[in-house]
């Protein structure tokens, strides 16, 4: 995972994209149904691949989605364009998630249960599904706040200054978050004798 880069420059499909899902926001301000239609049906996809990722948990994805978009919903006005959508957007996801995590029991339980979930679904399909499930365990077992970091930037594609927007804290600190997280995750592998070609 270290030989992978950060994306830093938007593209301009990226600024594209941002400019009408600001058109968007003005018109769903206004009470646009159709204009809110557009952005549920762009972002559904996104967040669901996303929460599911955080709770493994079909059910507790939706309510967050449709927790989030209703507060897209009925916040829009405020939006000032001081980031991207996707970001505002995106952070609204991640706080709704953040509080679903905290009422579960512990995180350490709702970590274990995912172990041994994941332990359960082993089977000889082949050495990429056994390395995807390795990684999942590992990814598993960093704190919370760090593998968020890495799920937002490696899967999500965002930078470490959105990332910082997303989770409302210094780049400095997400950059801190992310080095701990690689090396905690890179000594996980290592102490599994099945890592070989998963952190190469």
């Amino acid at each position: 995972m270290e030989s992978m880069e950060l994306p830093t420059n938007q593209s301009a499909t990226v600024r594209a994209a941002n400019d009408r899902e600001r058109e968007l926001l003005v018109r769903i301000s206004h009470g646009d149904r159709d204009a809110f239609r557009e952005l549920y049906l762009h972002y559904h996809r996104r967040l669901a691949r996303f929460l599911m990722r955080v709770t493994h948990r079909y059910e507790d994805a939706e309510e967050i989605i449709n927790d989030t978009l209703w507060i897209v919903w009925q916040r829009a006005a405020e939006f000032r364009g001081a980031s991207q959508v996707s970001t505002w957007i995106m952070g609204i996801a991640y706080r709704r998630a953040l509080n679903l995590i905290r009422r579960a029991a512990t995180h350490e339980r709702v970590m274990a249960l995912e172990a041994i979930e994941g332990e359960a679904t082993v089977s000889d399909t082949g050495q990429a599904l056994e390395q995807r499930q390795l990684l999942d365990y590992a990814l598993a077992q960093l704190p919370l706040e760090q593998r968020l970091v890495l799920e937002f930037t490696y899967y999500l594609d965002h930078s470490c200054e959105e990332v910082a927007e997303i989770m409302e804290c210094p780049v400095n600190t997400i950059k801190t978050r992310m080095f701990n997280a690689r090396r905690k995750l890179r000594a996980i592998l290592e102490e599994n004798p099945t890592h070989r070609g998963v952190n190469s």
